[in-house]
C-alpha cells in the first residue's frame, strides 16, 4: 500500500488552535464501519451509542511539561529540547532542536542552571541521550521550567495546562497527549458507569513515534518507534469478562486501541503485564479485542489514518473524512471527534439517538 492512498486536502483554518470551553461540547461523526453510514452527532451523544455491557478503554497516562529552552553552555546559544523517553540514572531520549549545536559532551544550561544537562550519545534518528544534572526533585523542576510540548500545528499559547490533559490523567510519562479523551468530562464519565458500561484503564506513554510522518513510499516498510504500556490485572479481567459476555470493548482514542492489541493473545484473550509496543495498524490488520474505536481527525499520511482505515476500511473513512470537512469540523487534538461502531447493531439495541 501506497502512503499516498492516505493523503486528503485538509483547509488550513479547519486545524484547532484552541480547546472548547466545554470539553463534550465537541462535534462526533458517527462512522458505520461496515457500510460507511454517516451520522452527525455531538460528542455528549456517545452515552446514547454506548451500552449495558459494554467496556470502555481509556489511557490515563499524563503528559509531561516535556519542552524545555536552555543556552549552551559557553557560547549561550538558544537551544530547545523535548524529553521522549526516561532511563536510567537521569537520562533521557530528547529531541533537540538545534541538533548540530547539541554534539557529545555539550552541556546546555536550563532556567539559569536549575537543571544542567549533557549530551552523551547521538542515537536514532539524530535523537540525542542528555543526562541531567539538578538539586531537588526532577519532577517539581520540569513543572516550574517546561511547558506543555503541544504539536507544532497549534501556533495558539495554550491558557491552561490542565487543557491538554484528559480528566482521568494519572501516571507521568508522555510527550503528547492521547487526544480522544480530551473530550470526556468526569461528568460524562459517570453517566457512562451508571448506564452499566465498565471502564478500564490502560496506561501507554504516548512518544513522537505516533506522529512522526511516514517517510518511505510502501507503509509495509516504515518502523513504529517503541512506547511502554502497562495493563493491571482488574483491569484486563474488565476487558475479557465484556468479550466473555457478549459486551463489546471500545478503545478511547488510538493508543488505548494499540494499548490492548498488542497486550492480548491471538485469540483475544488481555494479558496483564507491562511491555514495549512497535505495533503498527494498518489496512488488512485483524482485531483481537476492539470491536469499536473513539478517536480524533487525523493528519493526512499518517499512521493513524491508516489505523482507523484498518477498521473501517479506507474508502469508508476518507469518505467520512471528506464529509467532516464539508461540515467544517476542526480537526487534530483540540478538534472534533469520530466514532467507528456497528450503526445496524445500534439500531437493533434501540441506542441510537434521534
Amino acid at each position: 500500500m501506497n502512503v499516498k492512498d492516505f493523503n486528503f486536502d485538509l483547509p488550513q483554518e479547519l486545524i484547532a488552535q484552541d480547546p472548547l470551553l466545554d470539553r463534550s461540547a465537541s462535534r462526533l461523526l458517527v462512522l458505520d464501519k461496515h457500510t460507511g453510514e454517516i451520522e452527525h452527532r455531538h460528542f455528549r451523544d456517545i452515552l446514547s451509542y454506548l451500552r449495558k455491557g459494554d467496556c470502555l478503554v481509556i489511557n490515563d497516562t499524563k503528559v509531561i511539561p516535556a519542552r524545555l529552552f536552555g543556552v549552551k553552555e559557553g557560547t549561550e546559544a538558544k537551544i530547545e529540547i523535548l524529553l521522549l523517553k526516561r532511563k536510567e540514572n537521569d537520562i533521557w531520549e530528547t529531541l533537540v532542536k538545534p541538533g548540530k549545536k547539541a554534539k557529545v559532551g555539550t552541556v546546555i544550561s536550563f532556567g539559569e542552571g536549575l537543571l544542567k544537562g549533557t549530551v552523551i550519545d547521538v542515537v536514532e534518528e539524530g535523537n540525542r541521550l542528555i543526562q541531567f544534572t539538578y538539586d531537588g526533585i526532577f519532577e517539581e523542576i520540569l513543572d516550574r521550567l517546561g511547558q506543555m510540548p503541544l504539536p507544532p500545528y497549534i501556533t495558539h499559547q495554550l491558557q491552561d495546562k490542565n487543557r491538554y490533559q484528559t480528566v482521568y490523567a494519572k501516571h507521568e510519562g508522555s510527550a503528547a497527549a492521547p487526544t480522544a479523551g480530551l473530550h470526556f468530562t468526569k461528568e460524562l464519565l459517570k453517566e457512562i458507569e451508571d448506564k452499566g458500561i465498565s471502564i478500564a484503564h490502560v496506561t501507554l506513554h504516548v512518544g513522537l513515534g505516533t506522529f512522526r510522518p511516514v517517510k518511505v513510499e510502501e507503509i509495509e516498510s516504515h518502523h513504529m518507534h517503541s512506547e511502554f504500556y502497562i495493563v493491571e490485572e482488574g483491569e484486563a479481567k474488565k476487558v475479557n469478562d465484556t468479550k466473555k459476555n457478549g459486551g463489546r470493548v471500545v478503545c478511547v482514542g488510538t493508543t488505548s486501541c494499540r494499548t490492548v492489541e498488542s497486550a492480548s493473545t491471538e485469540d483475544g484473550i488481555l494479558k496483564a503485564g507491562t511491555g514495549w509496543t512497535e505495533i503498527f495498524i494498518y489496512p488488512g490488520y485483524r482485531f483481537k479485542i476492539l470491536d469499536c474505536l473513539i478517536t480524533n481527525f487525523h493528519l493526512p499520511e499518517s499512521t493513524l489514518v491508516m489505523l482507523v482505515s484498518a477498521l473501517a476500511g479506507r474508502e469508508h473513512v476518507l469518505h467520512a473524512y471528506d464529509e467532516a470537512i464539508k461540515e467544517r469540523y476542526r480537526f487534530f487534538s483540540f478538534g472534533d471527534a469520530m466514532f467507528l461502531t456497528d450503526l445496524s447493531k445500534e439500531q437493533e439495541h434501540g441506542g441510537n439517538v434521534s
